[in-house]
């Protein structure tokens, strides 16, 4: 391993070249005093492309108040929908819309689809169209296997119903018999013990009272936020545009981290055609799109702000946690090292 420091060689950091920790791809360098220097925190570039997710949500929103046919709209928030959908605004809210169906409900197929495309076409992860097992691949993996975790404990299982049924009941909602709607016993009973949105669609009842997390938004920021935290290293390199994220050392030391031998990796990976990473953006700008369709026809302002909170917990735990701590960046690794 090579070390550079603006201090003098006396004052340099050794790092033994036969660790087995994400260290040993890593130059060391010391970083500024910059708030974006921290490591539990995003670089100014990470920065601000995640202030798009909230200004996406606002801007979203604030069409939803300034449009006179939106504002006088019927949409129903307890159906989540525009009742009845011939009167829906715009194509896109409609919940049948073909985006909808087969790009945001499959949301995850085509995260994991681009992720691959991308960590087994670029050099930055080994030899393009090879299958071997690198430990930028197998880091990448063990990301989107924190992250596909997370995805399914939140809207699909979670020890029984998913997390954002689970808050929806805490936050006093629950499965209510439609007012227009004249069952027996045995149908009200299958109706008040639903605890999941699923099963209160088949047992007849409407899921309401209660603060939904919109699980759009929380989908589309996660994946998308995923994809683009992948390939930005790779972007940033080939643009000539590095930004240098920081890191702390087992022993507490916060130190600029970059991959050794970063001329040679630049050169060969900007010579090189990059379409999946140009694949990757493309979903990215996709599901972006989706956002802002939802932000501006879909959920309740508290039920957008939960999903985005809920999606942007889960980019730190595994983009920034394991900055600063070693452990955890042995296991899941850094974008780009």
């Amino acid at each position: 391993m090579s070390a550079r420091r603006k201090q003098p060689p006396r004052n340099a950091k050794t790092v033994s070249a036969t660790e087995t920790t994400i260290k040993s791809t890593m130059d060391i360098q010391t970083p500024n005093d910059s708030i974006f220097a921290h490591p539990l925190l995003p670089t100014q570039t990470e920065a601000i492309l995640l202030s798009l997710y909230p200004a996406t949500l606002i801007l979203g929103s604030l069409f939803t108040t300034l449009s006179p046919p939106l504002s006088n709209s019927t949409y129903s928030p307890t159906h989540q929908s525009y009742q009845p959908a011939a009167f829906a605004p715009s194509y896109f809210a409609q919940k049948r819309n073909i985006f909808n169906v087969y790009f945001v409900k499959l949301g995850w197929l085509w995260t994991t689809f681009a992720l691959l495309v991308f960590l087994f076409t670029h050099p930055a992860h080994g030899r393009p169209l090879s299958l071997a097992p690198t430990a930028q691949r197998l880091r990448a993996l063990a990301r989107w296997t924190a992250a596909t975790g997370l995805w399914y404990l939140t809207t699909q299982w979670c020890f029984g119903p998913a997390l954002i049924d689970r808050s929806f009941v805490l936050s006093g909602g629950a499965c209510a018999l439609r007012a227009a709607d004249k069952r027996g016993d045995i149908e009200i009973s299958k109706i008040k013990s639903a605890s999941s949105a699923v099963q209160c669609k088949i047992a007849g009842g409407t899921w309401s009272g209660g603060i939904d997390i919109s699980g759009h938004v929380f989908l589309l920021v996660l994946a998308s936020a995923l994809l683009w935290l992948e390939v930005l290293p790779v972007v940033l390199r080939a643009r000539g545009l590095r930004e240098d994220r920081t890191v702390r050392d087992d022993d507490g030391t916060v130190i600029h981290a970059v991959p050794e031998g970063q001329a040679e990796r630049e050169k060969a990976e900007v010579e090189v055609s990059g379409w999946g990473v140009k694949f990757v953006v493309g979903v990215v700008a996709l599901m972006w799109w989706m956002l802002l369709m939802t932000a501006a026809f879909f959920h309740t302002w508290s039920e957008k702000l939960m999903g985005l909170i809920v999606a942007f917990t889960g980019v730190w735990a595994i983009y920034f946690l394991p900055r600063g701590v070693p452990a955890v960046r042995q296991i899941l690794g850094m974008p780009g090292l």
